[in-house]
């Protein structure tokens, strides 16, 4: 990234990122790009962060980012009004108030490659990786490594159990943690992982033959209809949990920049702040007098 210390814009760090991870690589309905700043405006400190929300936002006006680069866009869906009468509204105010640009790069992010499963399959020390499903011919993000999730293989083989013990211990902490599917005894050799939501890539798990499959978000229905049908043992972890890793590789793509100072949000934007696990269940029989 050729930007002297003095001239670095928010069109040199935007051209930058679109280098790596170009938009016409973003699924249809997604909504990536720059969303709000002056192309011209100075960037000195950038702040990485999963998701657009109030704590965020505080965190950048804190830190004195000049710019936000998120993965989840804040604004998904068209609106006909961005008045300071909703959170995102207020969001939206506060940067534009506070000279912050914002910029997303979501799904375009996670087929690229490297991308944001190839992160979350580092902290498995994954190798062999290759696509979990790669995107259509003829489509613009279709060719060399690039696709959605990573399957590899893990450094030794693990039981479910192990593996399950071992994902809550690498990836970033959440109350939600890490729960599992499948018999805990299972050997699991071949892992796929996709970060964010994976329920829909179910199938090309079973596909692939993979002996687990590492997302979030799985509901009820699929996943019972999954392991069912004899497809792979699951592991659920917390939506925040599974791309946060990317940040990581995002702060290095930037800070090759002169001048410009990237940090990255540790903030857990996961909603769920809470966790009970059930009660140990003792199954041996009371004991019985007389």
């Amino acid at each position: 990234m050729s930007i002297s210390a003095s001239t670095a814009t928010v069109t040199d760090v935007v051209a930058e990122l679109e280098r790596r991870y170009p938009p016409s690589w973003a699924e249809e309905w997604d909504r990536v790009g720059l969303v709000l700043g002056e192309p011209t405006a100075p960037v000195r400190r950038v702040l990485c962060v999963v998701d657009v929300v109030p704590e965020t936002v505080a965190e950048a006006l804190a830190v004195g980012a000049d710019m936000i680069v998120a993965h989840h866009p804040l604004l998904l869906r068209g609106v006909s009004s961005v008045a300071a009468t909703t959170v995102k509204g207020r969001i939206v105010h506060q940067l534009i108030r506070a000279g912050v640009a914002l910029y997303v790069a979501h799904t375009n992010a996670d087929v690229a490659s490297p991308g944001v499963s190839d992160a979350l399959a580092a902290r498995f020390g994954l190798t062999g990786l290759r696509p979990l499903q790669r995107p259509a011919a003829g489509s613009a993000a279709h060719g060399d490594d690039r696709g959605i999730g990573r399957i590899g293989e893990l450094p030794r083989p693990m039981t479910l159990a192990e593996l399950t013990r071992h994902a809550a211990a690498v990836l970033p902490v959440t109350s939600w943690g890490v729960r599992a599917a499948g018999h805990p005894g299972r050997r699991v050799r071949t892992l796929a992982v996709s970060g964010g939501s994976g329920d829909s890539f179910l199938g090309a798990a079973t596909a692939a033959g993979v002996d687990a499959f590492l997302t979030s978000d799985l509901r009820h229905h699929p996943a019972s209809e999954h392991l069912a049908a004899d497809g792979p043992a699951l592991i659920d972890a917390a939506h925040w949990a599974t791309e946060r890793p990317w940040l990581d590789d995002l702060a290095a793509l930037l800070r090759e920049a002169p001048g410009v100072e990237t940090l990255v949000s540790d903030l857990d934007t996961d909603p769920w702040t809470m966790h009970a696990a059930a009660p140990v269940v003792d199954d041996k029989e009371p004991d019985r007098e007389g």
